[in-house]
C-alpha cells in the first residue's frame, strides 16, 4: 500500500511539473493570436475568442524572419560541421599518436572546460576586431568552435577501440586518415551525432555572442532578430508572442525529430555552455 501510494505521489509530482514547465509555452502560443485588448486584458484570459493568425503574417512583415533563420541556419550548420572536424581530429591524435608532452597538452585542453565562456567574450571581441571580423559570419562561428568538453568526450569513445585494430591496419598499409574514416569514424557515429545535436542547439540558442559581433539585418540570427522585433511593435504584446512562436518554432520541430538522442546526450555529461 505504501509503495503504490509513493508512486501516486511520485505522478502527481512529475505532472505538476510537466505543468508549470509546459505553462509559459501554451501561454505564448495562446497569446499569439490574441487581439491585443484580449492580450493585455485584466485578469488575464488565456484563450482568445477568435484566433488572429494575421498576428503571424504582421510579424513577417516587421521584421525579416526568413533571413534571420537562413542565417541562423548557416552559423548553426557551419558552425556544427567544423566543431565536429575539430573535435573528431583532436580526439583522434590524442587517442593514437603519441607525441612530447600529449598529456600536458591534454589537461591544458581539459582545463578549458573551467574557464566560463563570460570571461573570453572580451577578448575574443578584442581579436576578431583586430582581424576586421565584426559583423560577418566567420566572427560569429570561429570563436565558438573549440569545446574541451566535446574532445574530452570523443576521445573516451576513442579509447573504447581495441588498439589492436589500428596496429593490425597499419600492417595491412591502411593510412592514418582512412582508418578514422573508415574504422574510428564508423564505429563511433552515435557519439559523433549526438556531440552534432548539442552543438546545434548550443550554436542556434546563443545569444550574448551574436548581439555582440552583428550589426545590422544581414547579419542577425533569430535570437537577436526577435529583440529587434520586440522593440519594433513595443507594447503589442500580442505580436511579441507571435515573433517568438515564429522564433521557437524550428528548435521546437528539431528537438522532436532528435529527442532521444538529446536526452542521451544530456544524460552523458550535460551542455558545457
Amino acid at each position: 500500500m505504501s509503495r503504490r501510494f509513493a508512486q501516486s505521489v511520485k505522478l502527481i509530482v512529475l505532472i505538476i511539473g510537466a505543468f508549470v514547465m509546459m505553462f509559459p509555452f501554451v501561454w505564448m502560443l495562446a497569446t499569439s493570436l490574441k487581439t491585443l485588448p484580449e492580450s493585455v486584458a485584466i485578469p488575464p484570459i488565456l484563450l482568445p475568442d477568435t484566433p488572429q493568425w494575421s498576428n503571424y503574417a504582421e510579424a513577417l512583415r516587421t521584421a525579416p524572419f526568413g533571413l534571420y533563420f537562413r542565417n541562423s541556419i548557416l552559423v548553426a550548420g557551419l558552425g556544427t560541421l567544423l566543431t565536429l572536424i575539430l573535435t573528431v581530429l583532436a580526439a583522434y591524435a590524442f587517442t593514437i599518436y603519441e607525441f612530447r608532452s600529449k598529456t600536458v597538452f591534454f589537461f591544458l585542453c581539459l582545463a578549458t572546460m573551467m574557464v566560463p565562456s563570460e570571461l573570453l567574450i572580451i577578448q575574443n571581441f578584442i581579436t576578431i576586431s583586430r582581424l576586421h571580423w565584426v559583423n560577418t559570419f566567420q566572427g560569429m562561428i570561429v570563436p565558438t568552435l573549440a569545446s574541451g568538453f566535446y574532445i574530452y568526450m570523443m576521445r573516451e569513445y576513442f579509447m573504447q577501440v581495441p588498439s589492436v585494430l589500428y596496429r593490425a591496419a597499419k600492417v595491412d598499409g591502411c593510412g592514418d586518415l582512412r582508418y578514422l574514416l573508415r574504422v574510428m569514424i564508423p564505429m563511433n557515429k552515435n557519439a559523433i551525432a549526438t556531440i552534432g545535436i548539442l552543438t546545434f542547439i548550443s550554436q542556434w540558442n546563443s545569444f550574448i555572442w551574436p548581439l555582440m559581433v552583428s550589426k545590422d539585418d544581414a547579419h542577425r540570427v533569430m535570437a537577436i532578430g526577435l529583440l529587434h522585433f520586440r522593440d519594433a511593435v513595443r507594447s503589442q504584446v500580442n505580436l511579441q508572442m507571435a515573433g517568438a512562436t515564429i522564433v521557437l518554432l524550428p528548435m521546437l520541430l528539431f528537438y522532436l525529430a532528435f529527442h532521444k538522442q538529446i536526452i542521451e546526450g544530456v544524460s552523458r555529461g550535460g551542455i558545457k555552455g
